[in-house]
């Protein structure tokens, strides 16, 4: 690693310090940003500390110059002053250290970077995986795995952060937006570095698995560019777009999605902000409901679509349209008895729940039922 800072009593107090750690070399440091970039592109070295207050460049303009040589050198600032610490984490660095450092304090940084480049070393390039390493389970809550294994969250805060931005995945979304729907009864000052902080940790997060600059902050947006993931709400939303397209859906894939279902859409998580995007969601799986169930009545198999509709009623318990298709399907099959149960579990459901009765269509398809049946 390399140090910088243009006080040289400073400078020989962060080596001394950092050399107490014996899994760390401090390979040169740095007193002028003239000396950094006479000697640095020759060097070999994979992180950086560096002051912030430096005459000429400071070291947010260093930190810059450093990713420009290479994206992947971890970035740890040194500072007496908390007011660089938005500025600090834009620039995607790991760590800001408030002076005086601590023994303890340092150790937690260095404990840090040494995961980082362990699981680096480790890593295999996105580009030669056979197969998606990141699974995404949208359906029932939102459940993030790596390897089949659950993905460690540093804070409440950095899941529901990248579930935000996943749900914005590949568009630009403004800051104060994040703050408004994350942070709404947070004072905007205080909300922004949080927001600034939980970057940071979701940026250290996803790097660690492999992903790394997939989070990019510009002109005030921050925008999450993910590839090579697997998850249901995509798989979904691929489905019924193919199907828009060639008028044919892939039955195989939209029953391997329904067999994986296991809820609503980020069912069960207390985020605000999620309303909008869950009930969007939930109508396209209903959609996919229905053409399954459009395609099986096609080629006649009535097994299927009754299991189909069973599930839609789970999915839309309050649907009138629903039930009705489930009435026509038992009288086709001739089991009257199931239609009358269903038709009296709807409306005792609608009571219960609502206040309010089945719709005509509904009531008069059922009393078709009640007459065929006196009849015999």
């Amino acid at each position: 690693m390399i140090v910088m800072d243009d006080e040289p009593l400073a400078l020989v107090n962060m080596e001394k310090k950092l050399k107490e750690f014996n899994s760390i070399e401090v390979i040169k440091s740095f007193t002028t940003a003239k000396d950094l970039l006479a000697e640095g592109p020759s060097l070999d070295f994979q992180v950086a500390f560096l002051d912030v207050e430096m005459p000429g460049m400071n070291g947010l303009e260093i930190a810059r110059l450093l990713k420009e040589w290479n994206k992947n050198i971890f970035i740890v600032f040194v500072t007496a002053y908390r007011d660089y610490a938005v500025q600090a984490f834009e620039i995607h660095s790991i760590d800001y250290l408030l002076k005086p450092i601590s023994k303890a304090r340092l150790e937690t940084t260095i404990n840090r970077i040494q995961e980082l480049l362990h699981l680096e070393n480790k890593s295999t390039p996105l580009q030669i995986r056979n197969k998606p390493e990141l699974t995404i389970q949208c359906f029932g809550g939102f459940v993030v795995l790596h390897n089949n294994k659950a993905v460690h969250w540093r804070t409440l805060k950095t899941k529901e952060l990248f579930a935000f931005l996943f749900s914005n995945l590949n568009n630009h979304v403004p800051r104060d937006t994040i703050i408004d729907s994350l942070w709404v009864d947070t004072e905007f000052k205080k909300a922004r570095v949080q927001l600034h902080t939980t970057v940071s940790y979701l940026r250290t997060t996803l790097s660690a698995l492999g992903y790394s600059e997939v989070i990019q902050y510009a002109n005030g947006c921050y925008i999450l560019q993910l590839e090579d993931f697997q998850c249901d709400a995509h798989d979904l939303e691929h489905i019924l777009n193919a199907n828009m397209e060639t008028a044919k859906i892939d039955v195989e894939k939209a029953e391997a999605l329904i067999q994986s279902y296991q809820g609503e859409y980020m069912a069960a998580l207390d985020y605000p902000w999620i309303t909008s995007k869950a009930n969007f969601m939930n109508n396209r799986f209903t959609l996919l409901l229905h053409d399954l169930i459009e395609h099986y009545t096609a080629i006649h198999d009535v097994k299927k679509r009754e299991q189909i509709l069973l599930l839609t009623i789970e999915h839309n318990p309050y649907s009138d349209k629903i039930i009705q298709q489930l009435i026509k399907h038992y009288i086709e099959v001739d089991n009257r008895a199931c239609a009358v149960k269903v038709y009296n579990t709807f409306k005792n459901t609608l009571l219960a729940d609502l206040g309010i009765l089945p719709e005509q269509e509904t009531t008069e398809l059922f009393n078709a039922i009640s007459v065929e049946n006196f009849n015999l």
